[in-house]
């Protein structure tokens, strides 16, 4: 077992080649409103790109697991940002609402096959309460981007047009390609085993399982708010969309606050105990957001907001090293099979909630609460081997 303390560089690595997601995400969010505008839709049409872009991201990592497992972690990280790059480039061709839909997709696809090898790398070289630290330290420096990814997709729009921001993605998918190329060691071993086997495996996990669905869950409602930021803040509350990433960016900004918490806390209690804790805080913001959802201040909703979001910082991390602790070798798969759910079962939920929309935020609270309480349920279930 290594010690974090020595893989500072490596943390760094991982957390960008993990960042694609957030980043294909934050950065286009301020934009929304003016993509709707130049399409000439509604402006839920150009939210549910969203859910398109998960499930996509979804359908990535259950090829991207297999690919990791086969071909190494580098080499397959490398055609999912090239193929990422290229599909980010194409988006600027589009002509209409449903090419946008379809070239967001396979620009999702190809960031799944890069997402899975980070956890797989972590698993390979870490183990137990050190792999949730490694994990918790690379979503550390993953937080940065949903930090300054709405602030660079800002600066953008107010320059230029909302394509610029893909050009950007396509950009930095080739410069993260790049550091990948000159600086990752691989760190996988092959070994023969069938594929529908390795999957077998991590199914047949019923502990694994319900770390990975509690992820998952949380996650549906942590994507939510994600989703309807553009909407709370510069529809419901008017904030300018220059202005949008401070109050989008506080929510990061706490979130970084609280993994350096996680990681202290480590020392002190289990992942299973933190991860309840957590949920528990998340179901009491969902349903004050509820409650007050009618007369709620700006202050008061970026309170509850932070506070469930944070909480994340003790349920990723967490999660994922107990769910990743029983497979050393198909870590690639069982890493994709996190992916697939969490952002499959992410899309399916946050889409559903979604379309419960209104002027208030009860349809909000409501979904974000419901969400929480059912991932308690799964994980108060879970059993320490």
């Amino acid at each position: 077992m290594k010690k974090s303390i020595n893989h500072i560089y490596l943390i760094i690595i991982l957390a960008v080649l993990s960042s694609v997601a957030p980043m294909a995400i934050d950065t286009y969010i301020p934009s929304i409103p003016k993509i709707a505008l130049d399409f000439e839709v509604s402006i839920e049409k150009i939210e549910l790109t969203l859910s398109i872009f998960l499930i996509g991201f979804s359908i990535g990592q259950i090829f991207g697991g297999a690919l990791s497992d086969r071909i190494g972690r580098k080499k397959s990280s490398l055609i999912g940002l090239i193929g990422f790059s290229f599909f980010s480039f194409i988006i600027i061709f589009s002509s209409n609402i449903y090419e946008l839909w379809i070239y967001r997709f396979f620009e999702a696809f190809f960031g799944g096959l890069v997402v899975v090898n980070s956890n797989a790398i972590v698993r390979d070289m870490f183990h137990g309460k050190e792999a949730a630290k490694i994990f918790s330290l690379i979503g550390t420096v993953r937080s940065l981007a949903p930090l300054i990814a709405p602030a660079i997709g800002s600066f953008i729009i107010h320059f230029y047009s909302w394509k610029a921001v893909f050009i950007f993605l396509g950009l930095y998918a080739l410069l993260v390609a790049f550091f990948i190329q000159k600086d990752l060691k691989e760190t996988f071993t092959y070994t023969k085993q069938n594929i529908l086997e390795s999957y077998k495996i991590v199914f047949k996990n019923t502990m694994a399982l319900k770390a990975m669905l509690v992820l998952a869950v949380c996650f549906s409602g942590f994507f939510i708010l994600i989703a309807k930021s553009s909407f709370i803040y510069i529809e419901y509350f008017n904030i300018s969309t220059d202005y949008f990433p401070f109050f989008f960016g506080l929510n990061f900004l706490i979130l970084i606050i609280m993994i350096r918490v996680n990681v202290y806390l480590l020392n002190s209690f289990t992942q299973l105990e933190l991860i309840k804790y957590s949920i528990l805080i998340q179901i009491i913001a969902g349903v004050l957001l509820m409650l007050l959802s009618n007369t709620i201040s700006l202050i008061t909703t970026m309170i509850l907001i932070a506070t469930y979001m944070s909480m994340m910082a003790f349920i990723f991390g967490n999660c994922v090293a107990l769910a990743m602790e029983s497979f050393s070798k198909n870590a690639g798969v069982a890493s994709s099979v996190i992916g697939v759910l969490q952002f499959g079962l992410g899309a399916i939920i946050s889409s559903i909630a979604l379309v419960f929309h209104s002027n208030s935020f009860l349809p909000i609270g409501a979904s974000i609460s419901f969400i929480s309480l059912i991932a308690f349920f799964i994980i108060r279930s879970y059993k320490i081997k």
